[in-house]
């Protein structure tokens, strides 16, 4: 079966920036793992969220289903989402879905770090 699961941090960092690395497939278990970290960071408060695919290398069409509906939440509370590390197939998966529309992607997570945690409100 599933012989690359998830394994999931989540951090709080500055201003309201809440950080989810996640490595591993993306599949239903996976994104429902991802969706439950975002749940728990918006919580305590996070407003904006990113979440970092270096050790992802595939994510399928359910786990891409439970991304937006992550998106969707955020962006009914004002919120941001944003993505960094993410592997050329995930990049083009993710223009094709449309999460590119509404998520700012960056190269790495030290220049999405910079960039967020200097700009995010929350």
């Amino acid at each position: 079966m599933n012989e690359e699961q998830i394994h999931l941090t989540a951090d709080v960092l500055t201003n309201g920036v809440g950080l989810i690395t996640a490595a591993g497939y993306i599949n239903n278990e996976g994104g429902q793992a991802i969706a439950d970290a975002a749940g728990d960071l918006m919580e305590r408060g996070c407003g904006t969220l990113l979440i970092d695919l270096e050790g992802t290398r595939i994510i399928n069409s359910i786990g891409v289903s439970i991304l937006l509906e992550i998106m969707e939440k955020l962006l009914e509370e004002k919120g941001r989402l944003a993505f960094c590390s993410l592997t050329p197939t995930i990049s083009k998966t993710f223009e094709i879905m449309g999460l590119v529309q509404y998520a700012t992607i960056y190269s790495d997570q030290q220049a999405a770090r910079a960039d967020l945690e200097g700009h995010a409100s929350g």
